[in-house]
This record gives structure tokens, C-alpha cells and sequence, in this order.
């Protein structure tokens, strides 16, 4: 396996499993991971939430760690990098609103790179505009916004992620195992 730069976009209230079990994992296996928040540098830090699935109509959110960024966001130059992670949780919701973040993504579809998304983070895939023709899960609140994309979205159980072309998605944490695995292989291809 050869090491890859992998950027990571999170922000505020992104999901603590679905950014640090990646990032941490990643790291591990001899990657470097850049993670980025718009408006943020390195050494700063970003509030995650703890999304559980308790038996509710939808998740329930605890307050989770502090994560640390790791580069800065405006200076994160999309070519020098392999690979793209985005993490769910709330800070889809308001990243998608960013037009650099949404370049940023549009780069790692036009040049074919490996992106990996995993539940809200579809959020963002749909406001970039890269989802037409493609399967992509996502948390299940978010399949419309998949559909209205253009994609079609993969209703796949919550432990399992679907591979379309360069881009590995899942509904929620609970998908790490076949989420980081999908994504790995494409990182040796």
C-alpha cells in the first residue's frame, strides 16, 4: 500500500465517530490526513456530537470531544491531494453553504480521486452538484436531498456502504468496517 494525502472537511458539531474512527484510522495504516474547517487553521479545534440510534424516530446527539484540525482550510490546495473524506453529523448542513468547499469537492470528482461520505455528508456531495447518475447512501433523512441531486440513492442497512466509481458512501458510523475497507481499496487502486 502506498501512503496517501487524504483531506478531510468537517466543522462544527461534525459526527465524533464518523471523524475520528477515519481520521484515526487512516492515520494507522500510514496515510496522512489533513483535517480542514473554513474559517479555522491548524491547532484549532472543531465540537463533535455523538449521534446514537437509541430506538427513536431518528438519532439522539450527545456532546462529544473536542477534534483537533490538523492544516488550514484556506491554504488546503485540493491538487495536493489523493483522496477526500467527509464526515457527517451537523457541520454538513452549514459547509455546503461554502462555495470553496464545494469547489473543493467539485475537484475531487473531476479529477477522479477517491472520495468518501458517510451519513449528512451527502449534504454537501448534493449542494456540489456531483451526485447525477450515481448511487449514494446516506443517513435516511437525507435521501431526498440525494434523489434531488440526481442520484439515486443506495437504502442499504446501516452496517453496510455502497461503491460507485471513485466515491464509497454510508448511512452512519455503524458502516465504518465496509465503509473504510471500500474506501481503502480504492486508495490501492
Amino acid at each position: 500500500m502506498a501512503a496517501k494525502k487524504i483531506l478531510m472537511i468537517t466543522g462544527d458539531f461534525t459526527e465524533d465517530y464518523e471523524t475520528m474512527v477515519p481520521f484515526q484510522t487512516l492515520l494507522a495504516v500510514g496515510h496522512t490526513v489533513d483535517a480542514v474547517c473554513p474559517g479555522k487553521k491548524a491547532g484549532d479545534t472543531v465540537p463533535t456530537a455523538i449521534h446514537d440510534f437509541e430506538g427513536d424516530q431518528t438519532y439522539s446527539e450527545k456532546p462529544g470531544h473536542r477534534f483537533a484540525l490538523t492544516a488550514d482550510f484556506e491554504t488546503a490546495d485540493p491538487a495536493a491531494y489523493d483522496a477526500l473524506v467527509i464526515p457527517g453529523g451537523r457541520a454538513p448542513e452549514y459547509l455546503r453553504l461554502d462555495e470553496r468547499v464545494l469547489a473543493i469537492v467539485k475537484h475531487f470528482f473531476a479529477e477522479n480521486k477517491p472520495v468518501a461520505a458517510i451519513c449528512h455528508g451527502a449534504q454537501i456531495l448534493a449542494a456540489a452538484d456531483v451526485l447525477k447518475g450515481r448511487q449514494c447512501s446516506a443517513y435516511p433523512a437525507c435521501a431526498p436531498e440525494v434523489r434531488l441531486a440526481g442520484g439515486a440513492y443506495a437504502d442499504i442497512a446501516v452496517t453496510d456502504a455502497v461503491t460507485d466509481g471513485n466515491l464509497v458512501t454510508a448511512p452512519a458510523w455503524p458502516a465504518h468496517p465496509a465503509w473504510l475497507s471500500q474506501f481503502m481499496k480504492l486508495l490501492d487502486a
